[in-house]
C-alpha cells in the first residue's frame, strides 16, 4: 500500500465513502474505543476507499463479498518500497477494521447486506517471541545511560520497562502520580483494552524514577500543570514512537545483536520471572493480557527449567 496514501476526494452524497466512514468513526469514539483504534481505523479505511477508487467503485452498496476477497488478494501481493510483502499481522490489522465497518454499515442498515461477513481473516503463524536478553544483557543496556538530565530519564525509562513489563503506549500515558513509591505499585491508565490495572514495580526502578522526578524532570517541563511523567527536551510528552527509538539506540550502544525495542523488555522480564518460578496467572495480569493463553507462550520459550530437568534425566547429558 503506498505510503503516505493517495488522498480521497470527498463526495457530497451521504452514501459515498467519505461520509459514511466519518459516522462509523464517530460511532467509535462515542462507544470509547482507543483512539489510538479509531485512528488506525481512519488510516486503513482511507486506504481501503483509494483501493476501491481506483477500481471505480465509490459507495460501500457497491462492495460485494468478491471485491472484499480481491482486495484482500491484493494486501498479500502487495510490496513495500523495500520489495517486502506486508506482515501477516498487517493484513489481518487492515481486514479487520474492513470488516468491522461493514458489520456496522449493515447494523445501522446502511447496506441491505454485509459483504464481510464471511471474510476469512489470514491465519497468524504461532511463532515464539524471539530476542529474550540475559540479565546481564539488560544491565548492560542499563549502563549505557549517562549521568545527565536526558540520562536519568531515560534510565528510568528502562528500568519500568524491566520492571514492569509494561508496553511503550502504556510508558508514554504515565503520569507523575502513577507510580506509589512506598507501595511500590505503579498504575497503567487505559492499557490495551481501555482496561487500567495496577502492577508491582521493583525499589531500584522507584529510584531511579525518583532520581529522574528530582533532578531532571523540573528542567525539562516547561509548564507546572504538566502531569505526563516522561518529557522531551522541549517539556513535551513523550510519544510511543520516540520511546522506542530511545530504547533502540541504548541496544545498540550496548553492541547486542537483537532487533527490537521497548518490547525486548516485556519479554524479557515475562520469561525471566517464569524461569525462577513465577506462576503464569501472575505474569497474565501484570502485562494486562486478556487471555491467559497469550501468556502461556512463554512458558515455551523458558527453557532453563527444561534444562535442568533434561541435564538431570537424560542418560546422554548426564557426566559419565
Amino acid at each position: 500500500m503506498p505510503e503516505p496514501l493517495a488522498a480521497v476526494s470527498y463526495l457530497a452524497s451521504p452514501d459515498a465513502f467519505p461520509s459514511l466512514i466519518a459516522q462509523h468513526l464517530k460511532y467509535l469514539s462515542i462507544h470509547n474505543y482507543a483512539r489510538s483504534t479509531v485512528s488506525k481505523a481512519d488510516y486503513t479505511l482511507r486506504g481501503f476507499v483509494t483501493w476501491c477508487n481506483d477500481r471505480g467503485i465509490h459507495e460501500p452498496k457497491e462492495v460485494t463479498q468478491r471485491i472484499l476477497e480481491r482486495y484482500q488478494a491484493w494486501l498479500y501481493s502487495y510490496r513495500t518500497a523495500k520489495d517486502k510483502p506486508l506482515k501477516i499481522a498487517t493484513q489481518t490489522s487492515r481486514l479487520s477494521h474492513v470488516r468491522m465497518f461493514f458489520k456496522w454499515l449493515a447494523k445501522e442498515r446502511l447496506i441491505l447486506f454485509n459483504p464481510a461477513s464471511e471474510l476469512e481473516l489470514p491465519r497468524r503463524n504461532k511463532t515464539l517471541p524471539r530476542n529474550i536478553l540475559t540479565a546481564a544483557q539488560i544491565e548492560k543496556i542499563m549502563q549505557q545511560t549517562p549521568k545527565t538530565t536526558i540520562g536519568h530519564r531515560d534510565r528510568a525509562i528502562l528500568e519500568i520497562l524491566y520492571s514492569t513489563g509494561i508496553r511503550r503506549s502504556e510508558v508514554a500515558n504515565l503520569e507523575r502520580y502513577d507510580i506509589q513509591f512506598q507501595q511500590g505499585t505503579l498504575l497503567v491508565r487505559l492499557g490495551k483494552g481501555q482496561k487500567d490495572r495496577v502492577v508491582p514495580i521493583s525499589q531500584r526502578a522507584c529510584e531511579s524514577i525518583q532520581t529522574y522526578l528530582r533532578a531532571s524532570r523540573p528542567i525539562l517541563s516547561k509548564s507546572s500543570s504538566t502531569r505526563t511523567l516522561f518529557l522531551s527536551s522541549r517539556g513535551n510528552p513523550l510519544q510511543a514512537e520516540y520511546i522506542s527509538k530511545i530504547i533502540r539506540n541504548y541496544v545498540e550502544k550496548a553492541e547486542i545483536n537483537v532487533e527490537g525495542a521497548c518490547h525486548i523488555f516485556r519479554h524479557t522480564m515475562a520469561t525471566l520471572m517464569l524461569e525462577n518460578g513465577a506462576d503464569t496467572r501472575y505474569i497474565q495480569e501484570i502485562l494486562g493480557h486478556e487471555s491467559l493463553r497469550t501468556t502461556q507462550i512463554y512458558t515455551k520459550v523458558s527453557i532453563k527449567k527444561l534444562k535442568e530437568v533434561h541435564q538431570a534425566t537424560h542418560p546422554g547429558a548426564q557426566d559419565l
